[in-house]
């Protein structure tokens, strides 16, 4: 179900950081968003998230800027948030 990961920093008034897993387990339980795609999420730690194939990195960024901004975790500025995907399962080397 958890297909893929995700490396999540918040850049807040410069400094960018792990999105601390307190606010990563609020915004996928409460997501406001109602979408489908975010059924299927898990995080796991500070700056980490599981989730489906059914979410890219892109649209998760997109809805937690929204969130954290909407509940001033920016401290009276825009969140930005940066989520890379992490390989989930590596593949392995090519036999010659």
């Amino acid at each position: 179900m958890y297909a893929q990961k995700f490396n999540v920093n918040v850049v807040i008034r410069g400094v960018a950081k792990p999105c601390p897993l307190e606010w990563l387990d609020q915004f996928c339980m409460r997501n406001f968003t109602n979408a489908a795609e975010f059924d299927d999420t898990l995080p796991i730690a500070d700056g980490r998230v599981e989730t489906s194939f059914r979410l890219t990195s892109e649209r998760f960024a997109e809805g937690l800027v929204v969130w954290l901004t909407q509940r001033g975790k920016g401290e009276g500025q825009p969140v930005i948030v940066q989520v890379t995907p992490l390989e989930s399962n590596p593949k392995p080397a090519p036999i010659k």
